[in-house]
């Protein structure tokens, strides 16, 4: 029980902090209609062409771009939040009272996030409803369990990545690395906005090595096109092995950070 009480006392303390700001939730929600909104205007400029590099996901340009800029979201949150709250932990005094506790490092880092990705899951809840209900975007047939798996496999190895990049700040307090290379290559290689099939050849190669690729493809083809479980299994194969390496990789680099910064003295220090 007590390992159930611990992340729901996180995401209490973040839910009351968050819901503080009454305005600032009515802005986001407003934020979210006008860049769907700045999306779907854009689509417009292919007016009724069809685009070839868009044919595999119903060849309509605004369903591709609201599952990309919805779904990169977790992106977003994984590269920010857990270094984001172990700064946050350091400036405040809190990190080090948390760590001689009897609280575990991946339960510390795990928790400290949790709001951040229900929070995320509600902004893509909210970008999908804008697009089926004002804007138009047809899932029939969508293939939800697929996307379950998709949503879930790419939430564990952003994650990864996320505290991978925390261990970075443990270490080093700034520059980090990891974020950069990370969102930079994710939004010119990924197919966040744009097909990856635009790239040379020898781009979309690499373009593979990217999580995001694997899951805003499968995202795509489950919800737009409603594949068989069996067709998207590549790209749920190549997020779970990405999961399977990259999971215990962080927590053993995270504990690596706080051992070091223990032994330097500079726990506290940003």
């Amino acid at each position: 029980m007590i390992f159930i009480r611990k992340p729901l006392a996180f995401i209490y303390r973040d839910f009351l902090d968050e819901t503080s700001y009454k305005l600032a939730f009515l802005m986001e929600l407003f934020g979210i209609f006008l860049s769907v909104l700045s999306f779907y205007f854009l689509s417009k400029l292919f007016g009724q062409a069809v685009v070839p590099h868009l044919k595999p996901y119903g060849g309509n340009y605004f369903p591709f771009v609201l599952i990309g800029i919805a779904f990169s979201g977790y992106l977003q949150v994984s590269l920010h939040t857990f270094a984001g709250n172990i700064r946050g932990a350091q400036t405040t005094g809190t990190l080090e009272a948390l760590l001689v506790t009897q609280t575990g490092i991946p339960t510390i880092i795990i928790s400290s996030s949790l709001y951040s990705f229900i929070h995320t899951s509600f902004r893509v809840v909210v970008y999908l409803l804008l697009g089926l209900l004002i804007f138009g975007v047809s899932m029939k047939g969508a293939n939800i369990l697929a996307a379950v798996v998709i949503v879930a496999l790419t939430i564990i190895t952003f994650s990864s990545i996320g505290i991978i990049s925390a261990s970075f700040i443990m270490v080093i307090k700034k520059g980090d690395p990891v974020t950069w290379i990370f969102t930079s290559l994710s939004w010119l290689l990924g197919g966040v906005i744009y097909p990856i099939t635009i790239l040379p050849d020898w781009l979309q190669k690499f373009s593979y090595l990217l999580p995001i690729t694997h899951s805003l493809e499968g995202m795509r083809l489950a919800l737009l096109k409603g594949l068989s479980t069996n067709a998207l299994l590549p790209h749920i194969l190549a997020l779970t092995l990405f999961s399977v390496v990259l999971l215990p990789i962080s927590v053993v680099l995270f504990g690596y950070g706080v051992k070091r910064a223990k032994i330097e003295g500079s726990l506290t220090h940003y």
